[in-house]
């Protein structure tokens, strides 16, 4: 499945490098015309990332998001800064189908899970965002990646299925916002070994040939944000390589 995502600083889309904040681009486009664009070339669904919030959760856009969503006639998943069940709880009322837990994933496992029992595996995707070091391990990155965590993506993964964890979101750091192409290997792994868990491929997508290689990696879907803001292909060409079925 191709899920479009736009990422949002200040109330403007943007793509950061490597998630480094200082190495921002701006794209000068009109933000409610380019998601309905991409809903009339086919996206199902959507990916809204509050970069403002992740930053600083006191400048959360969640006004702009709830003015979203009314909006919207795709599917959508909402993350950035989401740190409390109210503010979970306030996405899903705003008409989130789905709400993206980042550092909190990592940080309070025991909390999310919780969460992931109340409202239900469909509604909750976890956002891991990982550094692959020298002997292969696979280190999630929190709080804006600026520090690693204390375990591997698969001693976290195992702790988090028995709550019936469903979506997870995996991004190769290294290759993120650089069209780098993707890192498909890693998600051929996960797959292979997690079966019953929805991948979301994220990072370094340029391509339709790097599109055709996730489908084949055995993800369910895959993020796909600067190469359409930059025009390497449309959703149309994406959704023709890999259709939303």
């Amino acid at each position: 499945m191709i899920i479009p995502a736009i990422d949002l600083l200040d109330g403007q889309i943007v793509r950061l490098y490597q998630g480094n904040y200082a190495r921002q681009t701006a794209f000068e486009l009109p933000l409610k015309q380019q998601l309905q664009g991409y809903i009339d070339q086919g996206a199902q669904w959507l990916h809204l990332v509050d970069l403002s919030g992740a930053r600083q959760p006191d400048q959360a856009q969640t006004a702009l998001l709830r003015e979203l969503l009314c909006d919207l006639s795709a599917k959508v998943q909402v993350g950035g800064g989401i740190r409390t069940e109210a503010q979970l709880e306030a996405m899903l009322e705003a008409g989130a189908d789905r709400v993206v837990i980042g550092s909190m994933a990592v940080t309070a496992p025991d909390t999310v899970q919780q969460w992931l029992h109340k409202y239900g595996s469909s509604a909750i995707c976890l956002a891991l965002d990982i550094q692959i070091d020298h002997q292969g391990q696979k280190i999630p990155a929190i709080h804006g990646w600026q520090q690693a965590a204390d375990t591997t993506l698969e001693k976290l993964i195992d702790r988090y299925l028995t709550a019936g964890l469903e979506h997870v979101l995996v991004t190769d750091i290294s290759r993120d916002g650089t069209l780098s192409g993707a890192n498909t290997a890693l998600y051929r792994e996960l797959a292979a070994r997690y079966g019953q868990i929805h991948w979301q491929a994220s990072g370094g997508i340029a391509t339709l040939e790097d599109i055709n290689d996730i489908k084949q990696s055995g993800a369910a879907g895959v993020i796909v944000g600067r190469a359409l803001l930059q025009g390497n292909f449309n959703v149309k060409e994406a959704v023709t390589c890999w259709p939303n079925v």
